[in-house]
Order: structure tokens, then sequence, then C-alpha cells
């Protein structure tokens, strides 16, 4: 029998997207009033790999990173996607907004060794968490590189993503070496 142990502390991402660039700004004042500073935030990336949202959320979507400061237990997760669904719905009904999803927020976390996020979608290579709320381990890092899964969704296998992805790995690395 293994010994149980407490999984080290992970950095806690938002992948967030919306063809509003005052929708990601509201998105990033949110989770910052909530959950403290972000470390590094990426470059907004235009999606072009699918037309999935483009009913819900309209054409041209831009999806931008947010790594936060303090480390967190990889077990809040379902936690995080709760709120960041609660934060969805409150922008959605602050204004009127030509779509009916103006902002969607994806959180997730990233240790040293993948890139996990939340859904509210069971699939076959999901699992369930608690209180609605599923883990997905969409990367992993092996060799010194992100390698990508059968279900890895096709955004996410872009060098942009994994240089920025690279970048919070090492930022983890740093900040647990001072815990």
């Amino acid at each position: 029998m293994g010994d149980l142990t407490t999984p080290k502390p992970v950095l806690r991402i938002v992948a967030a997207f919306s063809c509003y660039p005052e929708s990601l700004a509201w998105g990033a004042a949110q989770a910052e009033s909530c959950w403290g500073a972000i470390a590094l935030k990426s470059e907004p990336f235009l999606l072009t790999e699918t037309t999935y949202y483009d009913q819900e959320m309209g054409p041209g979507q831009s999806k931008q990173f947010w790594a936060f400061a303090d480390l967190q237990s990889p077990g809040d997760l379902p936690d995080w996607k709760r709120q960041t669904n609660q934060w969805e719905q409150q922008h959605a009904e602050e204004q009127s907004w030509p779509v009916a999803r103006p902002l969607n927020l994806d959180s997730g976390y990233i240790s040293e060794a993948k890139l996990v996020l939340a859904t509210t979608k069971d699939r076959d290579h999901r699992i369930y968490l608690r209180d609605g709320i599923f883990a997905e381990v969409t990367l992993h890092y092996r060799r010194k590189v992100w390698e990508a899964w059968p279900w890895t969704y096709p955004d996410y296998q872009r060098a942009e993503f994994h240089e920025f992805f690279n970048r919070c790995r090492e930022y983890l690395r740093k900040s647990l070496q001072t815990l």
C-alpha cells in the first residue's frame, strides 16, 4: 500500500476567450480581484482552429491565458470552475450583448508534468471530481516538450501556446523552490 501524500501546489491558469477585448479585460480584472495578481499573461491568440463557438459567441474570438502568482492546491479545481462559470453568467447579464455568451473562462492548472482543464462535460477520458466538475489532462510534459493526447483541442497543440506554458512551468518550478 502506498503512503498518502499531499500533492505539490500547482499554478492556477485561466484560458479566456471572446471576440470582445473589453470582455477579456473584465474577466482578468474579476479574476485578479478574487484570486490575486496575474503573474503571467499571454498575448491574445486569434482562434482559427474551429468555428464551434461562433453561433454562441460570435466569430473572430481571441484566447488569452492568465497564470496567477499564488500557487494553489489542485484539489480546488472544481471551486475555480464553478467560480468562472458564475463570472461568465454575471458578465453576460451585466449589459446587452449581441451574442449569448460574450466571455468563456476555462479554469485549469499547470503542474510540472501536465496541464489540466476543468469542464462540466463528461467524456470517456475525463475524471469526475465533484460538484458537477470533471478534469481533463489536456497536455503532458515529456522529454522537455508539451505533448498532446488524441483528445487535446487543436488550439492547445499550437507552438505559441506551448511557449506560454513553458514560461508558466518555469515560473511554477521557481515558486516551488521557495516553499
